[in-house]
């Protein structure tokens, strides 16, 4: 799993019909100091993320492992929305302040 920082949603009109009902979001990724990487991914939301939140993000066939995925087109799934971040005791992101 990756840390990555909500920047927005992504729509598609013509779609698979697999993704029929999936919300998905463009994410740019974290690096461990918080800091925003260059790369980016697009994946799909089940757990309701929304624009600046961080979450995390399962890619790959891991992203089809998830019940919800349930054999849909998924190279990337958001799996949960975090809320707090810690390393070496500092506190790197909080969801609330």
């Amino acid at each position: 799993m990756q840390l990555a920082k909500v920047l927005g949603t992504v729509v598609s009109t013509q779609k698979d019909p697999s993704l029929t009902g999936c919300k998905l979001l463009l994410l740019q990724f974290i690096d461990e100091s918080g800091e925003l990487l260059p790369s980016y991914e697009v994946a799909a939301d089940f757990v309701g993320a929304g624009t600046d939140e961080w979450v995390l993000v399962s890619r790959g066939s891991a992203a089809r492992q998830s019940e919800r995925s349930d054999g849909r087109a998924l190279d990337a799934l958001v799996v949960a929305i975090v809320d707090t971040v810690t390393v070496n005791n500092s506190s790197l992101y909080k969801k609330y302040q």
